[in-house]
């Protein structure tokens, strides 16, 4: 560890092409356009089927399969494809897919998990099902489905890791190149980055998720 935080103190590493600044742009990059492409897909489906009440379970069950496939995998017959020089897109297509499952099981069962005593209650005051959903189901659910997000953004940095496995960009590439030169202290640094990332990463989607769901006020201590 001694000679992992001497190689992250060193300028040197931290510029150029090669630096740590331009690989963890690289990695917040595929991530982060990863996380939005799944979460467009998987967030309206999910609260939508699980609005419904119908067709979630078979959806869920099916963006499940998803989890036992690895990622690397993945990558891997991309990398053969006429894909492998379209840049970013097997990489991001494989974190897309990996991605998809905790948000689309998340939004399902947080908005079926809603008191069906509340969303009874608004449809009895004459609320239309848009009215209901927008205003008893989404609030109620908001933990869950923030929940899932938190899931899914962490698992997506963690995973782009081994982009660099095919070639592809990332922190991924400092662990690789540190196996290559045989420099334990370049592998170690370069997975404290990735851990370091992920923490921040959980840590301001929970700040997001305190400031945006709204919370049951506190019993008052007597």
């Amino acid at each position: 560890m001694t000679d992992a935080w001497t190689w992250l103190t060193t300028g040197a590493h931290w510029t150029g092409e090669e630096g740590v600044a331009a690989r963890l742009a690289e990695h917040a990059y595929v991530s982060g356009l990863a996380l939005l492409i799944a979460g467009a897909v998987a967030l309206p489906l999910g609260l939508w089927l699980g609005h419904l009440g119908r067709g979630g379970a078979l959806a869920v069950n099916v963006s499940n399969v998803g989890r036992a496939v690895p990622v690397f995998a993945v990558l891997a017959l991309f990398m053969v494809s006429p894909l492998r020089n379209a840049g970013y897109v097997p990489t991001v297509t494989a974190l897309v897919l990996f991605a998809v499952p905790p948000l689309l099981t998340n939004a399902y069962v947080g908005v079926r998990e809603v008191d069906r005593a509340a969303v009874r209650a608004a449809r009895g005051m004459g609320m239309t099902g848009g009215q209901v959903f927008t205003r008893v189901e989404l609030p109620l659910a908001a933990p869950v489905v923030m929940t899932g997000v938190r899931s899914a953004a962490v698992q997506v940095v963690a995973t782009a890791t081994i982009a660099a496995m095919v070639g592809q960009g990332g922190l991924g590439r400092i662990i690789t190149a540190g196996f290559a030169l045989y420099d334990t202290a370049q592998v170690v640094a370069g997975a404290v980055l990735v851990a370091l990332l992920a923490l921040v990463v959980e840590g301001l989607l929970v700040g997001l998720d305190r400031l945006l769901v709204p919370r049951p006020p506190r019993t008052p201590r007597t």
